[in-house]
């Protein structure tokens, strides 16, 4: 195995008060991964295991030991055999629907988000107060490197031109966000890749879910970003994101 891999902590016999927040409704959390064994496990060993009963991680056709990994934490790994980021997003739902979950929550296998911030976003649900909650990186200040300048410009572009074409505000295209399984079901998602979190905000707008933004942390990721950290996947990514929503808003 990768030296890069980590091994998993171990956990405490749950308390009484664990076996209490058991009762919630099932939360399952989604993590499409490619290449990503020297963090997909930190991931999965942060998220607070009180509130997760599943952990679905899509492997899209990766390389390296990060389907192993995510089994050694406890993870079902589905394969993804279609490259892109929306195709893994896919994948993972498609396994789920034989037995859904109440809410799912997404993040991504790089361990830039904060996993033990998923209450953030899910106790809105929980409460009955939202359908769809964005954890925003945006509305907080973030640790230098953790969001490169292209990142944060291709996201305000996006933020403005849904606001232009659909009469909503956002102020992030951030992965780390959950949603209702009823909701998720309404918006019939279909692309397969960079467009994938856009596809979602616009269609949460038409569809009128009640939609929430938390300020969330981000942080540099571990290994670089297959997107943002190269020219060709940042003029790839933003083409995408810009063509998803033209596309729908031209056809209103």
């Amino acid at each position: 195995m990768s030296p890069n891999v980590v091994t998993p902590r171990p956990h405490p016999v749950p308390t009484p008060a664990v076996s209490k927040a058991r009762s919630r409704p099932p939360i399952a959390v989604v993590i499409p991964a490619w290449n990503e064994e020297g963090s997909i496990g930190r991931v999965i060993d942060a998220l607070p295991k009180d509130y997760v009963d599943r952990v679905v991680v899509a492997d899209n056709n990766s390389t390296d030991y990060t389907a192993t990994v995510a089994r050694k934490f406890g993870a079902t790994v589905v394969p993804a055999p279609r490259q892109g980021y929306g195709s893994a997003c896919l994948a993972a739902l498609a396994h789920l629907a034989a037995n859904p979950p109440a809410v799912v929550v997404f993040i991504d296998a790089d361990f830039s988000d904060h996993p033990e911030q998923l209450p953030l976003l899910v106790d809105p649900i929980l409460a009955g107060d939202a359908d769809f909650v964005l954890g925003s990186r945006m509305l907080k200040r973030q640790p230098p490197g953790a969001l490169l300048p292209q990142a944060i410009f291709g996201n305000k572009l996006a933020c403005f031109l849904m606001r232009l074409f659909f009469n909503k505000s956002y102020t992030d295209l951030g992965p780390f966000r959950a949603i209702t399984w009823d909701a998720l079901r309404k918006l019939e998602m279909s692309d397969p890749n960079f467009g994938w979190t856009v596809e979602m905000q616009i269609k949460a707008a038409r569809h009128r879910l009640r939609t929430r933004e938390v300020a969330v942390d981000y942080r540099p990721r571990i290994g670089y970003s297959k997107i943002t950290g190269t020219l060709s996947g940042t003029v790839r990514a933003g083409y995408k994101i810009l063509l998803t929503l033209f596309r729908h808003g031209l056809s209103q």
